[in-house]
């Protein structure tokens, strides 16, 4: 573990937003209203997901994967220019909370540009190539740790950002050098004293996997010399065992148990039940009280606890629990007081909500229902969907999601001729046959 490492950083609660879903209009400024109601979630430290430009090469859909980077040292315009960023990240200090950047290392978009200013700079497979490692991240290459040049670019990349923001989400930290991170936290600590490092450390399988191709991937313990705070994916499959019912908790709790002894002391494990990589939480979870049940286990359990935007709940939610405890009279008031305040806001919610599942590729269908989850009235669960589903100017949003779906998970399948399963798929998941026929029509054409 890093002897700079915090230890109340284990009592923090981060809270992960991804900006072109979080709004309407999917902007740095847009965001900067819904700090208050962040903030009094609980929340410490706000992280935002990528915010740099994304690749055009090879993209994977109409918007593209925000890990396909394309400049470490620019934002990305469609957010706004780097002054409503920087505006951004005051109104977050502002408003009593850190704000950490995420930050992709492990690879870039092929048309990023480092490709340009220094292509020696990126792994090669065994046909010279440009590529990656991992065979379904189409829309990215690998970046070679082995070329010291690479070190100090990525360095000054984060030095530059320090000046700003107070840390940093470090995506698939363990296929990158934990030599580079440490040189990397000594540099940033110059720049920003105190900087949190938030790691995603990866799944036991894949470093298994990469190690047995002769390929670098570090373990927790190696990387918590370096980081705060690591993903927990060292148990998430007993984690989903556990909340699927396919194994007793018991199982669970002893592998936590476990973490007590096989990690350094002062270790910080990230605690949540859900983030963009992950299944919703409301969807996991076979009805509400279960739902409640492991919320409450969430911020029990010693670790920094992570909000993923959406994960809230509404106000008739809020009602609800209340009234458990206190006088319907009283529920009734304090949720009054918090819609007055805007701390609790169901239309705005509802809608951001509805942009998150449709950046998510969720139907209609599956956006109507996640949002009946949440305890939304059926005018604000309309009014979103209305407000995000409809089509405008020609552009039917739910088929745009449908195609990228095919695009993304199924296109194999369709050259192969199995357009039956495609079909399958995507009505298991809420899509009409019509966007299905529609989206399957579009890629095939796209070749």
């Amino acid at each position: 573990m890093s002897l700079e490492t915090n230890p109340a950083l284990r009592r923090s609660v981060i809270y992960e937003l991804y900006v072109r879903s979080h709004t309407p209009q999917g902007t740095f400024r847009a965001v900067e209203p819904d700090l208050p109601r962040i903030r009094a979630l609980g929340t410490d430290i706000l992280w935002l997901m990528p915010i740099h430009p994304i690749g055009e090469a090879n993209r994977k859909g109409s918007m593209g994967c925000p890990y396909a980077n394309r400049d470490y040292r620019t934002v990305n315009p469609e957010y706004g220019t780097l002054e409503d960023f920087l505006h951004l990240v005051d109104a977050i200090h502002d408003n009593g909370m850190k704000c950490i950047i995420d930050v992709v290392y492990n690879h870039t978009s092929p048309d990023a540009t480092l490709v340009a200013l220094h292509p020696e700079y990126y792994y090669r497979k065994p046909d010279g190539s440009r590529g990656n490692k991992v065979g379904d991240w189409t829309d990215v290459v690998d970046l070679d740790y082995a070329v010291p040049g690479l070190w100090d670019y990525q360095i000054e990349s984060l030095c530059y950002w320090a000046q700003y923001v107070d840390g940093f989400r470090c995506d698939v930290a363990s296929t990158v050098p934990v030599a580079f991170w440490r040189k990397a936290r000594q540099a940033v600590e110059r720049v920003r004293p105190g900087a949190i490092w938030l790691g995603e450390s990866v799944h036991l399988d894949h470093i298994l996997a990469f190690r047995r191709q002769g390929l670098y991937a570090a373990t927790d313990n190696e990387l918590f010399d370096v980081f705060d705070i690591l993903y927990p994916y060292d148990i998430w499959p007993l984690y989903e065992g556990a909340t699927g019912g396919t194994m007793p908790l018991s199982r669970y709790f002893a592998a936590l148990s476990y973490q007590e002894l096989s990690f350094p002391t002062w270790y910080n494990k990230l605690s949540c039940l859900e983030n963009h990589d992950q299944r919703r939480a409301a969807d996991r979870f076979p009805n509400r009280d279960s739902l409640l049940a492991w919320t409450a286990l969430s911020y029990f359990q010693k670790g920094t606890t992570l909000l993923y935007a959406g994960q809230e709940v509404s106000a008739n939610m809020l009602y609800e629990r209340l009234c458990r405890h206190y006088t319907e009279q009283a529920a009734a008031a304090a949720v009054a007081e918090m819609v007055q305040l805007d701390y609790v806001n169901d239309a705005r919610y509802a809608e951001a909500r509805a942009h998150s599942l449709l950046a998510a590729r969720k139907s209609r269908r599956a956006a109507a229902q996640s949002l009946r989850q949440k305890g939304l009235a059926p005018a604000e669960v309309a009014g979103a969907l209305e407000a995000v589903y409809a089509p405008e100017d020609g552009d039917d949003p739910e088929l745009e999601a449908a195609a990228a779906l095919v695009d993304s998970r199924y296109r194999k399948k369709l050259a192969i001729g199995r357009r039956d399963l495609v079909v399958a798929a995507l009505q298991r998941r809420g899509f009409a046959y019509p966007v299905i026929k529609e989206a399957i029509r579009r890629v095939e054409e796209e070749g």
